[in-house]
């Protein structure tokens, strides 16, 4: 069985090193100075459940150099998701499947699109992990989890088998969900209420959870993602703006999301497939979304800044 992790920032570099430790044939896409680190040093990964290091390593930054392998775990950042459709064809065989654990809920489609849905599974990951230097990924908080299931909830070998394969990993608890949708839409109602509040107070999840001006924003925001899955037919429950709340009560209080830290270090983020996704979504079922529009357009600047679409001084 041999696997091909397409990205290796913080979700692909922890659960890729992860799969990589158990002992599975597990080959890494990654570019640039992270690249050519992995290659000299290995894959060092600090761990809140124990640190490691993968050496030697299966890394390349030419998916054409891997050839067809059996499972691909796509953890690019969100935008990035159809150019890496479009890039993982060769290593795509008529038994291959695709998990993508972007954050949001449109990577399935934009996957479909372009490889194939037959090839594609939904999947979602927990983990608060990040680059901290070129080889070394830190994850800081969260017992990392990861689910994933076919996208019409088919009980499939395929899916037994990359169960079966996770649990024989240190550091990782997999689960396939009875309704995946549901399971992606609930981290869609956390990710993007938590990252979009983040960045715009600009503080850690301790402060914006505990003061009661930012905690109101936060419910509502959520509040407003659970009526968007409603009127998109996911069958949310009721009570997950409640649990979803105390869960990030649970969070290292000194916690920041990725998109937190993508716009305040001045980089491109995944504004678009989270808060504007929550807009757009929102006005294709004629659901209003007030908060989640004023976090996307007060980000928006910075956001299109970023990209070089707008130039100012900051």
């Amino acid at each position: 069985m041999r696997i091909a992790i397409f990205g290796t920032g913080g979700v692909g570099g922890y659960f890729g090193g992860r799969l990589a430790e158990a002992g599975f044939d597990t080959v890494f896409v990654a570019r640039g100075k992270h690249l050519e680190a992995i290659r000299e040093d290995g894959l060092k990964v600090k761990s809140i459940n124990g640190d490691f290091i993968i050496n030697p390593v299966q890394v390349t930054n030419n998916p054409s150099d891997i050839g067809i392998v059996d499972i691909i775990l796509v953890t690019v950042k969100a935008w990035q998701v159809s150019d890496a459709a479009q890039a993982m064809r060769p290593m795509i065989g008529p038994e291959t499947f695709v998990i993508s654990l972007e954050n949001g809920v449109e990577a399935p489609i934009q996957l479909s699109k372009i490889i194939g849905e037959k090839h594609v599974l939904g999947g979602l990951c927990h983990i608060i992990s990040y680059i901290t230097k070129p080889g070394h990924i830190c994850h800081a908080g969260i017992y990392p989890s990861i689910q994933f299931g076919e996208l019409n909830n088919e009980h499939s070998e395929r899916v037994k088998t990359l169960l079966r394969i996770f649990e024989q990993t240190k550091g990782v608890k997999a689960t396939v969900p009875s309704d995946i949708q549901i399971a992606m839409w609930s981290k869609f109602l956390f990710i993007a209420s938590l990252s979009g509040i983040g960045a715009v107070t600009r503080v850690p999840i301790g402060i914006f959870r505990s003061l009661p001006e930012t905690r109101s924003m936060l419910t509502q925001a959520m509040q407003e993602i659970l009526d968007v899955a409603h009127a998109h037919n996911i069958a949310l429950p009721q009570d997950s703006v409640n649990k979803t709340l105390a869960f990030i009560d649970d969070l290292p209080q000194e916690g920041t999301a990725s998109m937190q830290r993508d716009i305040m270090n001045g980089r491109p983020s995944e504004l678009e497939s989270q808060n504007g996704a929550v807009v757009r979504l929102g006005k294709e079922a004629a659901v209003a979304t007030p908060v989640n529009s004023f976090i996307y357009s007060s980000l928006l600047p910075l956001e299109l800044h970023a990209r070089g679409k707008v130039k100012f001084d900051i």
